[in-house]
């Protein structure tokens, strides 16, 4: 239901501020204002996104919680949507969420607000980078592949 409201809610407000921003200033530099605002937040969102890719991944290989990052991420992809609708209001939310410390507000609003039951990871813990002291000792036999090409069974499954 709450969806629905901000389906209806969002464009009456978008209308009523075109019509008072270009009762003011005229319908030329509204449009202006509408335009530089998608091109700017285009850029801002470009930049911004970058730096959350680049957070992402320093993140990933510092085998921390990705949580925050992604969540950055989708808030500057959110944020852009937002900016490339056409509206004052929508302009407004978009910018404000392409102010990192705002996206931390939200993150942590979010975050207090959702509980998680459980969480595993599967596979085991990944290769950490940092252990450089790592020897693995392994042993292999080299395969002809001509020599190999046999019919039946490769032996890698079970039956």
């Amino acid at each position: 239901m709450w969806l629905f409201v901000l389906f209806v809610t969002i464009p009456i407000i978008e209308i009523a501020l075109f019509i008072q921003v270009g009762g003011l200033i005229g319908l030329w530099p509204t449009l202006g204002i509408v335009v530089l605002t998608a091109v700017a937040g285009t850029w801002l969102m470009r930049e911004q996104g970058l730096r959350a890719l680049n957070d992402l991944k320093n993140t990933l290989n510092e085998v921390r919680d990705p949580t925050e990052p992604l969540a950055h991420g989708a808030m500057i992809l959110f944020a852009g949507a937002l900016l490339l609708t056409p509206g004052f209001f929508t302009d407004t939310l978009g910018i404000l969420l392409l102010i990192p410390p705002v996206r931390s507000a939200v993150y942590a609003y979010i975050r207090s607000r959702v509980k998680v039951q459980s969480f595993t990871v599967q596979g085991g813990h990944p290769y950490d980078r940092r252990d450089s002291d790592t020897i693995t000792d392994v042993e292999y036999k080299e395969i002809d592949p001509e020599t190999s090409k046999k019919s039946g069974d490769s032996g890698w499954t079970k039956h």
